[in-house]
């Protein structure tokens, strides 16, 4: 056994090593060795290579070793924490001599990384493989004198790529290298389809509207709105931050043809459809990830009415975005006590309220995810599901069953946990009303301004006062404000100006430095970058159970209320104020956003 060991540390070293580690067997050894043998390709791949390419090992697992046999050094850093600075200068690097010299140290995924801090003409290239015997040539072709190779974790390689050139977009690319004017603007007055579906083929629309999701998915657009406009032209929006935001504008282009396009390139969208409501998806990787964008089609009135406009929104869906722990979701002081308190009930409901974009579907998943657990049977209706819940079991919604019946359903399906997108009607109300007062933690949301009109909202759909004062455990509404941009924002030049004009007493803001928007590249010139949730939280107590099993005609709002205030409920307002109080946001914002009581 000795003499086959040394006989196969003399003809494969890696072979051995691996061996003798335990992170390959005898079996594999032979098969690879065999295979290493009759390699027929020009390189002549070692052993470790063959074990990636051919039997699938984690790459970082062998070449660490084989690093670690030939003495390459590792290079042990966080790719998203380089700095700008060296971003700029591996980028100029890997670009420095054109892009055919750029695709052959991606082929072989090399990195020229830095010079050496103590000898200045020697090159340290970075690569994944640092066996690769096409090293020597590259190092010669980016004219280093003197380099050295340093082994780097594939991980770490793909992270850093992504950053280097993850930003350029290819289908912008193509359109600008291109050249190509986009024009389909037909002579007639009518066009066929066919003569449409011709132009749209030789045109570079196909690039325009990939671009378009890939930008929009880059800057943390939530939706991309395409707006058919007169005078061929169609405009296409980010909202980003809550804002919509001119992106490109399409001339001498029919509407109709950008249509198509997101049509086709869209499942469950009838392109010859121009008449009626269409809903459709896509999916895309972008950047390494898996993103789902909801496209929804409306006929439009246009002032050509030889036209036949339509208006086209994609939701960006977009996973990455999640958030799975709720110290992250912005709920500070009573709001983040009730909450958690209300979610650790083991029966109940927790409702969200507040009007499209507040974040509601965000909150509830983070919730959600507090309580999932193998031992329990989690169910979700929703309509549309925007986000594929880990641990749970999302009821999928079609014309065979509809959202009312697949929350009337969930009763016979042994559920512990329920989430229900939203209370649309009186029935779906009912119904998770009476999970939650069955032994059920049930999560839904509605669409009120505050929480004590949530109430109201219940008890005017005709549920029972009983049930919404015993079946509930909380209500949070729920805003979204913008964060003012750290790089640009200043302290306000007036700021008694702004507290007085705000209804607020400038004994209680003196001591408080009061910061404004200005605006710069880095937030678009817009002031703000980013945005978070603030929240009132209506937990219920026995004293406002109370309140609202004595309604009579109706529910006594402004006693809820007051209630509320008492047991330590922060309005929505004054949870913007303390924002601004901590230097977050703007006094102007926190009043956009929240309404005066």
């Amino acid at each position: 056994m000795a003499m086959i060991d040394t006989q196969l540390e003399l003809t494969d070293k890696i072979g051995y090593l691996l061996l003798k580690k335990g992170i390959i067997d005898n079996k594999i050894l032979e098969q690879a060795l065999k295979i290493k043998d009759n390699d027929q390709t020009k390189l002549k791949r070692n052993l470790a290579q063959i074990l990636v390419d051919e039997f699938d090992f984690d790459h970082d697992i062998i070449f660490r070793e084989v690093a670690v046999l030939y003495a390459f050094k590792e290079l042990n850093f966080r790719p998203e924490e380089l700095s700008d600075e060296r971003i700029a200068e591996i980028k100029a690097m890997m670009n420095r001599y054109g892009k055919e010299v750029r695709d052959m140290l991606l082929q072989y995924r090399v990195i020229p990384f830095k010079y050496d801090d103590k000898i200045k003409d020697k090159l340290i290239l970075a690569a994944v493989d640092p066996t690769e015997r096409s090293l020597a040539k590259i190092a010669y072709t980016l004219n280093a004198k003197k380099y050295e190779i340093n082994y780097l974790r594939k991980r770490d390689y793909d992270k850093l790529i992504a950053i280097l050139i993850g930003s350029e977009n290819e289908y912008l690319k193509m359109l600008e290298e291109s050249g190509e004017e986009i024009s389909v603007v037909p002579e007639e007055t009518t066009i066929s389809e066919e003569e449409l579906d011709a132009e749209i083929n030789k045109s570079a629309l196909i690039n325009l509207v990939e671009a378009a999701l890939i930008e929009g998915t880059r800057k943390g657009a939530s939706d991309i709105h395409i707006i058919a406009k007169p005078g061929h032209k169609t405009e296409i929006h980010f909202r980003i931050d809550g804002k919509l935001m001119l992106w490109h504008t399409q001339e001498n282009t029919m509407p109709e043809a950008v249509m198509a396009v997101v049509k086709d390139r869209s499942k469950g969208l009838d392109r010859f459809e121009r008449e009626r409501a269409q809903d459709g998806f896509m999916q895309r990787e972008i950047d390494g990830h898996i993103i789902r964008f909801r496209v929804s089609v409306l006929p439009v009135v246009g002032t050509e009415l030889k036209n036949k406009f339509e208006s086209i929104v994609i939701r960006i869906l977009d996973d990455r975005k999640v958030i799975k722990d709720l110290s992250k979701l912005g709920l500070t002081g009573y709001a983040q006590h009730a909450f958690v308190k209300a979610v650790s009930q083991p029966q109940g409901m927790i409702i969200l309220t507040g009007p499209t974009g507040s974040g509601k579907s965000t909150t509830l998943v983070a919730a959600l995810y507090q309580v999932i657990s193998p031992t329990k049977n989690v169910l979700t209706v929703e309509d549309p599901v925007e986000y594929v819940i880990e641990g749970a079991r999302q009821l999928k919604i079609g014309h065979k069953m509809n959202f009312e019946l697949a929350v009337r359903s969930i009763l016979r399906h042994d559920p512990d946990i329920v989430l229900v997108g939203e209370m649309r009607d009186k029935e779906t109300a009912e119904t998770a009303i009476k999970l939650a007062n069955t032994g059920h933690l049930t999560f839904s949301t509605l669409h009120t301004n505050d929480a004590p009109s949530a109430v109201s909202r219940l008890y005017k759909m005709g549920i029972e006062p009983f049930l919404i004062a015993y079946a509930i455990n909380i209500i949070v509404a729920q805003r979204l404000i913008r964060k003012l941009c750290d790089n640009c924002k200043k302290k306000a030049a007036n700021p008694q100006e702004l507290v007085t004009s705000a209804g607020l007493k400038w004994d209680e803001w003196k001591d408080v430095e009061i910061y404004e928007a200005v605006g710069c590249d880095k937030c678009n010139n817009t002031g703000y970058k980013g945005r978070m949730a603030i929240h009132e939280a209506l937990y219920f107590t026995k004293e406002i159970k109370r309140i609202i099993v004595r309604a009579g005609e109706e529910v006594d709002e402004e006693a809820i209320r007051e209630q509320s205030r008492k047991d330590g409920t922060v309005s929505l307002r004054d949870a913007g104020f303390e924002r601004v109080k901590a230097g977050i946001t703007s006094i102007q914002e926190v009043i956009a956003a929240t309404m005066e009581e």
